[in-house]
């Protein structure tokens, strides 16, 4: 069951970096499109600044499982490299489990501020577009890092050994 949630985690990961990465691309093609037309007819992309921040919080929500699936991110361990094999399992395990539960109610508390913006009908302040999408976008960032996490967790306490 584990190795399945692992597959499953793994593929979410990855299939929300490659939407990251595609948002990247539209928010350098943006940049760059913003330039040559603030250079060539002195008339910049009207909302660029803000669809840069849309995007780059989608880029940084959907970055986050895959970069958890990689261990990008920081950890400290020189403490716990002398503790016992169970010690340093159980402190995975409840750090991961501990992050999981933080996660999730940053998913949840995302989601209901994205349903909140689609009740109030409100539209972002430059564009006058609406932009619960891209919040909706973050909570699904969110959620998919709790995974991940959920199963690090489990897949610690089941190991046989602390890596």
């Amino acid at each position: 069951m584990i190795d399945i949630l692992d597959k499953l985690s793994t593929l979410a990961a990855r299939g929300l970096t490659f939407l990251a990465g595609l948002f990247l691309v539209g928010m350098m093609a943006l940049a760059c499109a913003n330039m040559v037309f603030r250079a060539v007819l002195n008339n910049p992309i009207q909302g660029t600044f803000e669809m840069m921040g849309f995007m780059g919080a989608v880029v940084a929500a959907f970055s986050l499982a895959f970069a958890q699936r990689q261990k990008s991110h920081i950890a400290v361990g020189i403490l716990l490299t002398r503790f016992p094999q169970w010690v340093r399992r159980s402190a995975d395990a409840l750090s991961s489990a501990a992050s999981c539960g933080f996660f999730l109610l940053c998913g949840m508390e995302t989601y209901k501020w994205a349903s909140f913006l689609i009740m109030t009908g409100e539209l972002s302040e430059t564009l006058q577009i609406v932009y619960h999408p891209f919040v909706f976008a973050a909570s699904a960032g969110c959620f998919a890092l709790s995974f991940v996490l959920l199963v690090d967790t489990l897949k610690t306490l089941t190991a046989e050994k602390v890596q």
